[in-house]
């Protein structure tokens, strides 16, 4: 079969405005009782919309095309082979790694400048040679570290920055948590476990917060770095597993222990979290799969 490129975006602002709004004018109205001026949205679309055409046009004539919205992605099929062109935000590579198996991703950053730029490194204009080499085998690809969560009824979940697992309203969550050999019931705000992806993001702000800061892997290290947030000391759950490194193979085991509003999310995208039930386990490791990032 022909080789098929598949760009991946998000609307854009201007898009996501007339889809609430409706209209131009609506839009526009909305915008200005917030101090914010339409022509600025307006302008940031159009950069947008010359970078997708710009991509697009830059797909070799024999390769097939696809494009697919962000919230589209749990219903799309990726084909082996595919080259994946992610244009946006960071996060946006974040949400497509997980429907991934082995795809070579390009990411593409549609506003130099103004996106950080840790994944989407790659200018649009750079979109053809980018597909030449995938094409020829000379791409050089960088195979980052995934998360997966593992539920006790067959389910997974994989993330490419961390997994969360806590209550759904962020406040206290009780369970059972085991790791290096030992186990202890508690009650915190939460445990989070990272990738190096996810090392510069959520990790590193809870990290710097801890009395006893943890080295994070990096994002090609085969490792997992996991956190209790805000570990709570009562007479029944205690407070000396709030840490830890996750290498060859070991996993953190946790047992949900609410009646009620347990979750599980991943990459900070709490709309397709995983609720648990009383007594679910959820175990948590390396995911065997790796995002390959062209580098």
């Amino acid at each position: 079969m022909l080789r098929r490129a598949v760009l991946v975006e998000r609307p854009t602002e201007l898009r996501e405005l007339l889809a609430r709004h409706g209209t131009r004018e609506q839009a526009r109205f909305f915008l200005r009782t917030r101090g914010l001026d339409l022509a600025d949205v307006e302008e940031r679309h159009l950069r947008h919309e010359e970078a997708r055409a710009l991509v697009l046009g830059a797909v070799p004539p024999d390769w097939r095309t696809a494009t697919v919205a962000r919230d589209e992605l749990d219903r799309f099929l990726f084909a082996d082979g595919d080259v994946v062109l992610v244009l946006g935000q960071d996060g946006l590579v974040a949400n497509v790694a997980k429907y991934l198996d082995g795809q070579a991703v390009v990411g593409l950053d549609p506003e130099p400048g103004r996106n950080a730029g840790v994944l989407t490194t790659h200018p649009p204009a750079a979109t053809a040679d980018l597909c030449a080499d995938v094409a020829a085998g000379r791409a050089t690809v960088a195979e980052r570290t995934m998360v997966r969560a593992a539920l006790d009824d067959g389910r997974e979940l994989r993330a490419l920055n961390e997994v969360f697992v806590g209550h759904r309203t962020h406040q206290s969550a009780r369970y059972a948590l085991a790791a290096d050999g030992r186990r202890e019931h508690q009650s915190s705000s939460g445990v989070i476990v990272s990738t190096g992806t996810g090392a510069t993001g959520w990790a590193a702000s809870i990290n710097r917060a801890r009395a006893e800061p943890l080295p994070l892997p990096a994002p090609e290290d085969p490792a997992l770095a996991w956190m209790v947030r805000e570990a709570w000391p009562g007479p029944a759950t205690g407070t000396s597993l709030t840490g830890g490194t996750l290498r060859g193979g070991a996993a953190l085991e946790i047992v949900c222990e609410n009646g009620d509003g347990g979750t599980l999310f991943g990459d900070g995208v709490e709309q397709d979290r995983v609720p648990l039930d009383w007594g679910q386990r959820v175990t948590v490791d390396v995911a065997p799969g790796r995002l390959r990032l062209v580098a």
